[in-house]
């Protein structure tokens, strides 16, 4: 397993902590000129979940990985927050938000892996 998979995963397990919903990765390798190798999209019902799955991926990356974020940005708004673990950005979406820029249609050349939303 590549660093960029188990990051993957753990950011996965991050968002699934606070209920995040319809959590997609994007996977960006085959991609020329991309700016990370995965995306990690995601939403949550309101701004206050939005950031409490923030702050879970930044905590639980920062515990288990010892890795923190370059930048996240969008947090205090808790529209759409974007944080950048270089190789993965994550972006966590209130749901009309994430209709509007509409990322997974953006990169829709990209092999995507929905994860199933847990109960």
């Amino acid at each position: 397993m590549t660093n960029g998979n188990k990051l993957v995963d753990t950011i996965v397990d991050a968002i699934q902590d606070k209920k995040g919903q319809d959590i997609t990765v994007i996977d960006l390798q085959k991609i020329e000129g991309t700016i990370a190798q995965y995306f990690v999209v995601c939403q949550g019902n309101s701004p206050t979940q939005v950031e409490a799955i923030a702050e879970s991926v930044g905590d639980k990356v920062r515990d288990e990985l010892h890795e923190k974020p370059v930048n996240a940005i969008g947090l205090g708004n808790n529209q759409w927050v974007a944080i950048d673990f270089t190789d993965v950005l994550v972006h966590i979406f209130l749901p009309e938000t994430r209709q509007y820029y509409d990322l997974e249609g953006l990169w829709q050349d990209a092999l995507q892996t929905d994860i199933p939303n847990l109960d």
